[in-house]
């Protein structure tokens, strides 16, 4: 597998690990309720999501840098995959945690 690929495939198990800490921060923080969904709830995991992104980016960045060609492509391959994958496994967690 290519360096690129690998990467990909590694930022997708980063989104779905991603969605575990922030559904774990709000079983935690006690943010997560069947009664009410706020904004602030969505921002609290989006920020914490987005702070997962850069931390890994780093860590990514310092062991793949000599192994592709543009170290640009570092910061944008699997960004997608990445937020749709934290979205999707947030929203599931979410709701079977608040449905209980």
């Amino acid at each position: 597998m290519k360096t690129l690929e690998t990467i990909y495939w590694l930022r997708l198990a980063l989104g779905i690990a991603a969605a575990l800490i922030c559904v774990g921060y709000g079983l935690a923080t006690g943010t997560i309720s069947n009664t009410n969904f706020t904004f602030n709830t969505f921002m609290n995991g989006l920020s914490m999501a987005l702070a997962t992104y850069l931390i890994f980016y780093y860590i990514i960045k310092w062991r793949f840098t000599d192994k592709v060609e543009k170290p640009q492509k570092l910061l944008t391959t699997g960004i997608g995959i990445y937020f749709l994958a934290w979205l999707v496994f947030w929203v599931i967690l979410y709701t079977i945690i608040a449905a209980v």
